[in-house]
This record gives structure tokens, C-alpha cells and sequence, in this order.
């Protein structure tokens, strides 16, 4: 098992998955349900509140991610996906592949959630310095 992100062709959640239909309809749906039940959207990791269209999705789980018949399906539980802005959302990468622990020793879910809790760490201590 492997968390570290795989760049290139080869890697067909990426490629095929994060470009398909089926994604942009999860995201789209995971947002209505955000709104419909009243959150205010904001980055998991740093707080800020955004809008939609300034944040990227987070899979905690990749368990609802199918290939099936030549096309994907997305069928997340709503509590597998976090907000996060784009650059927070590659910190938090970041640190999941520098880790080795976190990227081949622990579930997909305890690995993002540690990463998280020390990247929100981290900002906070960067806002704290200024």
C-alpha cells in the first residue's frame, strides 16, 4: 500500500478519474450538500472561509472510487471528502510523500488526517510569527 501520489499517465485516478464526469458531479453534489445543510466553506487546513470554485476536494477514502465498464464512478460517502485550497491541498501532499510512515505504513484516512493536523499546525504557527 501506497499513499504517495503517482504523477504521469500511469496513474489512472489522476488522469482519468479527476477529469471524468463522474468527479465533477461528486464535487458538485459534495458542495449543494455543504450548502443545503448550512456550513459556511472553508479550508480544512487553514481556516479561511472561500467559495466553491477556489477549493479542491480531499479523498480521506478511496473506497466509493470505481472503474466499472469502461467508466468511472464516484460514489464517496460525503464525510470521505474535505475542503482544502489548492496550495493547501498540496502541502498537505507533500507532507504524505516525504513521510514514510505516513505514505506506506498507514491507512489512506490515518495518514491524510495526520498530515492534516500537523499542516494545520504548521499554519498556525506561521500566523502566530507575523
Amino acid at each position: 500500500m501506497s499513499n504517495s501520489r503517482k504523477s504521469g499517465p500511469g496513474n489512472r485516478y489522476r488522469s482519468g478519474f479527476l477529469r471524468s464526469p463522474a468527479w465533477f458531479a461528486r464535487r458538485d453534489r459534495w458542495f449543494r450538500k455543504e450548502q443545503r445543510l448550512g456550513r459556511p466553506l472553508a479550508c480544512v487546513a487553514c481556516g479561511r472561509l472561500s467559495r466553491a470554485e477556489h477549493l479542491e476536494l480531499h479523498h480521506l477514502d478511496y473506497d466509493g472510487v470505481h472503474f466499472v465498464d469502461g467508466s468511472w464512478r464516484a460514489f464517496e460517502r460525503h464525510e470521505d471528502l474535505v475542503p482544502l485550497h489548492p496550495c493547501c491541498h498540496e502541502l498537505l501532499h507533500r507532507l504524505i510523500d516525504r513521510d514514510v510512515v505516513l505514505s506506506r505504513h498507514r491507512s489512506r484516512r490515518v495518514a491524510s488526517m495526520l498530515a492534516l493536523d500537523r499542516l494545520r499546525a504548521k499554519l498556525t504557527d506561521r500566523e502566530e510569527s507575523r
